[in-house]
């Protein structure tokens, strides 16, 4: 079991950063080279792996997960406001901490990347006979130039991520959804690999960042004095469903 409660991933710390950019950099360069290719490999399917590729790919796509938890984190929070019984404030205080991490988790890694792909205008792979693979069309673009990078995979990351902070036990699950967000989007021919690539990093990288501010500043998560992130129990939930429970049976 991969372990999620470390600050962030593979080591990652403020110290060694600069060395995984640099890596990173190296990897994207070198993957390049085979961008067009793979994309011409992937692409070649039937009728039936597209419809199949287009189905998965409507996953990866935001607004089925913003919009609930965006109106769940309204309503706990409204809640959390309203309550006057001590242990029903701090029961939505606690809902309204755990649907804004999927919110906030998933949101600003998408919009981080919405805004990086816009600003940059990279061609994608179906507008290749125009523009190549290193076409740019910058801050004023359409469709074919936001290629880089993808946002369906930075979403689908990133909420896998946050699955696996609320329950690892989730995890692969939302590894497998997340990766086959990713593989349709190299099938239906609008990202490159090193689209994709850069996406998956920015929505794991995204979420964990997410995460750690909600740990300092103690929102559903705790940094241990070893540094480890882990959850916090939700103990006042637990006990306003019971007296809730108790009320119920009188």
């Amino acid at each position: 079991m991969i372990d999620l409660t470390n600050p962030f991933p593979f080591g990652l710390n403020r110290r060694n950063w600069p060395y995984y950019a640099a890596a990173l950099v190296v990897v994207l360069a070198l993957l390049l080279a085979f961008d067009h290719p793979i994309s011409v490999l992937v692409t070649q399917h039937d009728k039936d792996a597209l419809e199949l590729a287009n189905k998965i790919t409507r996953w990866g796509e935001s607004d089925w997960i913003l919009i609930p938890s965006g109106v769940l984190l309204i309503i706990t929070a409204a809640f959390a406001w309203l309550a006057r019984v001590r242990i029903y404030k701090l029961a939505f205080i606690e809902m309204s901490q755990i649907v804004g991490l999927i919110f906030f988790g998933v949101g600003l890694p998408g919009l981080a990347t919405g805004i990086l792909k816009r600003l940059v205008g990279r061609s994608r792979p179906v507008v290749f006979d125009e523009a190549g693979v290193l076409g740019f069309h910058p801050v004023f673009n359409h469709f074919g130039f936001e290629s880089w990078p993808s946002g369906h995979t930075t979403t689908a990351f990133a909420l896998c991520m946050v699955i696996g902070f609320l329950s690892p036990k989730w995890f692969w699950v939302g590894l497998l959804y997340a990766i086959a967000v990713a593989g349709s989007r190299l099938a239906l021919g609008v990202h490159y690999p090193t689209d994709v690539l850069s996406g998956c990093v920015l929505g794991v990288l995204g979420a964990y960042a997410v995460r750690y501010y909600f740990a300092k500043r103690r929102w559903g998560f705790e940094r241990l004095p070893d540094g480890r992130i882990v959850q916090r129990p939700v103990m006042a939930l637990v006990r306003a469903t019971e007296r809730a429970q108790r009320k119920l049976k009188r």
